[in-house]
């Protein structure tokens, strides 16, 4: 909305984490630097904790960003309130091993042999479990027979515990001292100080494409920051509703007294101060966020007389989305029927055969994609992000109440209305506010391979896959030699032009990645897309 206005190529302040976004205070680099100490060390169990908002997750993205699949195999656990069962099939799924079995030994069995043969081949396997705060007595048993798996000289498995504070708590209770006492690295990551919050803020809007860093004045920034405490999220919070109502005054610079009306439509200060971790709850500052909007644009809006056919703005009004609402209507449906319905989505967009359910084993959208020959694009960002693809994805949900994962299938795009399946509150589409308060920044987005190139080319490689490479780069325009089939430096060139245009790391050769782009660049390929308009990628 606001992002013309200020010179943005997009919004700077979402509260979903971006790695393009990924700023790292004093604060940051010290956790980062005791995880990595931690798992480099082999020291078995590892601890972060730190309040709501606070950048975990920023520092979690940035240390799974930084280990190399050569040295290391990592697994992200985003929702712990599983039982022991459900937690060892989300490990082993998470690590590409079989999920079928419902006894916990077996999986526990297969687990340590692939542990085994990541250890000989001398790799680091790293579990990292996010909102740990949340697991029960049993679960965390569990976990700790996993840390059991050993040689006699080494830890086979690392594990990160992430959580608020309430997780130093919960391993300090007596029935769980065993696990408590394997803690041998922990760090407690506390909020920025006023100087990182002034370089934080400057930070995104550069990431964000304005150079001018002069957009907030200097008591504006004073403002955010008591208010926010140096809490990364509160932080956006603030910021972006600054923006939001500057754009609407029409008004620059940003000065405190409109931060201090921002920040009180935020609804999240009291008399007596506030306590972060009960009222920042993401499906409340949603809805705040759309109540917000619709009272700027009514403060905006030119009066009119009353129209005795009109209906009241109230009965137009579409129901709310919150963590709640989405809960209890997915409730209904298992994980596994949650991820054909989505796959079946983008099945029939791609023309490609659909899905029968079966009840003896959990589906990821990658496998149901791969069985019927569509590859797969993993994605971890925002929507902001994810908007660059421009093309139809299967979207995985952040919902603590639920046991395992839901879907949703996002196949449309248009003015910051984004177009879903299944329904969700009887709504097929949502705001981004909305989306992002019950989405878990992860989505797979199919995709076809047409001319059947092997990801991982790389310089010197010489054959038949070679050539159709650079055919598919003379398609894009990128690529003026002949198809000699050979990885040569002209061939090279293309690609690594391509790769950094598009900002992708060229050390890994022409991955998933990169193919993926270049198709939807080529000429005489049908991708569906999100978004027609002129401009959007292809």
């Amino acid at each position: 909305m606001y992002c013309d206005y200020y010179g943005f190529r997009e919004k700077p302040f979402n509260i979903t984490p971006d790695p393009g976004f990924i700023f790292l205070s004093a604060h940051h680099n010290e956790a980062f630097a005791h995880l990595l100490y931690g798992i480099d060390n082999h020291v078995g169990f590892i601890a972060l904790t730190g309040e709501i908002g606070a950048g975990k997750t920023t520092v979690i993205r940035t240390l799974l960003g930084q280990l190399s699949p050569d040295q290391y195999r990592s697994a992200l656990i985003f929702n712990p309130c599983l039982s022991s069962l459900g937690l060892m099939q989300s490990i082993n799924r998470e690590y590409g091993l079989p999920t079928h079995h419902t006894d916990t030994a077996e999986l526990l069995r297969d687990l340590n042999n692939f542990l085994l043969e990541e250890n000989e081949a001398g790799r680091t396997v790293v579990l990292v479990v996010d909102e740990a705060q949340n697991l029960s007595s049993m679960v965390l048993e569990q976990i700790r027979l996993i840390s059991n798996l050993e040689t006699e000289q080494d830890k086979l498995i690392q594990i990160v515990l992430v959580g608020q504070p309430e997780l130093r708590e919960l391993l300090a209770q007596p029935e769980l001292r065993q696990l408590g006492q394997r803690i041998a690295v922990s760090y407690h990551l506390r909020p920025m100080n006023l100087a990182d919050t002034r370089e934080y803020i400057t930070h995104r809007m550069e990431v964000a494409g304005r150079k001018e860093s002069n957009l907030f004045t200097t008591k504006a920034i004073r403002r955010i920051y008591r208010f926010s405490g140096g809490l990364p999220r509160l932080i956006n919070l603030a910021c972006d509703r600054t923006l939001l109502l500057g754009y609407t005054r029409e008004q620059t610079p940003l000065t405190p007294a409109m931060a201090g009306s921002a920040i009180a439509d935020l609804r999240l200060t009291s008399e007596d101060g506030f306590r972060l971790r009960h009222v920042l709850y993401v499906g409340l500052v949603a809805a705040l966020l759309g109540t917000g909007l619709l009272l700027f644009t009514r403060e905006q809006t030119p009066h009119r007389e009353p129209n005795a056919t009109a209906t009241p703005l109230a009965a137009k009004a579409p129901l709310p989305i919150s963590v709640p609402t989405v809960a209890r209507q997915l409730a209904t449906v298992t994980e596994t029927e949650s991820a054909l319905t989505a796959f079946n989505v983008l099945a029939r967009i791609w023309h490609i055969p659909t899905a029968a359910w079966a009840s003896s084993q959990p589906e990821l959208p990658e496998i149901l994609a791969r069985e019927r020959g569509v590859d797969t694009l993993k994605f971890t960002g925002n929507l902001g992000a994810l908007l660059r693809y421009n093309s139809p994805a299967i979207l995985e949900l952040t919902i603590p109440a639920l046991q395992g994962r839901r879907y949703l299938a996002l196949t449309g795009f248009d003015a910051d209305r984004y177009t879903i399946t299944p329904p969700l509150a009887g709504r097929t589409t949502v705001s981004g506010a909305e989306l992002e308060s019950i989405w878990s920044g992860r989505a797979y987005i199919p995709w076809k391979n047409h001319l059947n190139i092997p990801p991982g080319i790389k310089g010197g490689a010489q054959g038949r896959a070679v050539s159709r490479l650079q055919t598919l780069l003379q398609g894009g325009g990128l690529y003026k030699g002949g198809l000699s089939g050979v990885m040569d430096r002209p061939t090279l060139d293309a690609v690594g032009s391509f790769q950094m245009a598009q900002g992708i790391d060229p050390a890994g050769g022409v991955g998933r990645q990169t193919l993926f782009l270049l198709y939807r660049t080529a000429r005489g390929f049908t991708n569906p897309v999100l978004n027609h308009a002129p401009g959007a990628a292809r």
